[in-house]
């Protein structure tokens, strides 16, 4: 239903930031919920933030807790602003939308979100 595309990821020393961009098309972008996840090389796909269909509430993982904000200020574009990077942010980072939750609701779960971007690579020196 959404064609999604990441840009914005790059190389960066611990204590950067990065402002990531998902770009969508197709139908009615606001009515998806969206989100990143991230997958490092060796590990399982994790969650990272969410924005809810309505843009009223944010979630985010633990371990970017502070430290990341996920927004949809713009009518087609979903940003995840990165800071105080460390190393183990390290990982391709994947846009995910899906229009099936309630107005203000998210979910942390990848099996959730029927579409998905390609990624876009941050890696974090030390």
């Amino acid at each position: 239903q959404v064609q999604l595309i990441e840009s914005g990821g790059g190389l960066v020393q611990a204590g950067g930031s990065l402002r990531l961009s998902c770009a969508a098309s197709g139908r009615t972008f606001s009515s998806y919920a969206m989100a990143w996840f991230r997958q490092a090389p060796g590990k399982e796909r994790e969650f990272v933030a969410a924005i809810s269909r309505g843009g009223g509430m944010t979630y985010y993982a633990d371990s970017v807790k502070g430290r990341c904000t996920i927004s949809r200020t713009n009518a087609t574009t979903v940003y995840l602003q990165l800071n105080s990077l460390k190393p183990e942010d390290t990982a391709v980072y994947y846009c995910a939308a899906d229009n099936s939750f309630s107005i203000e609701r998210v979910s942390v779960r990848s099996s959730q979100y029927d579409n998905w971007g390609q990624g876009t690579q941050v890696t974090v020196s030390s």
